[in-house]
């Protein structure tokens, strides 16, 4: 081949390529189409308002006392449920502290107050203890609950699944707390 024969094919594709341009561009100026102020459909008789979800209900499900969950939860589907936080906490005995601090005999006992644990200024801030509605209330949502916390954990927010932990949790104790 020599390098007319190239010369030629060269030019076919570039002639192609503007041809096929050229058209496009025609066809946008012969058929302009204006576009809508708002992308979507609007239909007749249906609000623009988003749509709220009846929280009485689940209200209701959460003012359950905890001590009524606890007398049916399990402490086998407990351990089940605590592999979610077992990333960053171990319950036993003298067990280290990982990302967040160990939880042996963490039921009734200071929030905050693990001497070997650096918490933040927002945990070590908060005053009482970790009783079983304290528990309960946190696990829901950490972050919420204690704004500041360095849990990023998003929450258990089935009661069902908070009860079984907070039970698996009080059986790691030389003395469980009485559930009353």
């Amino acid at each position: 081949m020599d390098s007319l024969e190239i010369n030629k094919i060269v030019a076919c594709i570039l002639v192609v390529a503007l041809v096929v341009i050229g058209l496009s561009n025609l066809t946008e100026i012969l058929y302009e189409v204006e576009k809508p102020e708002v992308a979507h459909y609007i239909i007749e008789g249906v609000d623009d308002e988003p749509a709220t979800i009846d929280t009485a209900v689940s209200e209701e499900v959460e003012e359950i006392p905890i001590q009524i969950l606890l007398a049916s939860a399990s402490v086998d589907k407990g351990a089940k449920v605590f592999k979610k936080c077992s990333n960053c906490h171990v319950p036993n005995e003298g067990g280290a502290n990982k990302i967040g601090p160990g939880l042996w005999n963490i039921v009734n006992k200071d929030i905050g107050s693990k001497d070997d644990y650096k918490y933040s200024s927002a945990m070590a801030a908060f005053e009482g203890d970790w009783t079983f509605e304290q528990l309960n209330s946190y696990l829901i949502n950490p972050k919420k609950y204690i704004q500041g916390t360095k849990m990023s954990f998003v929450g258990l927010k089935k009661a069902k699944d908070r009860a079984n932990v907070i039970l698996y949790l009080r059986s790691f104790s030389d003395n469980p707390a009485p559930i009353e």
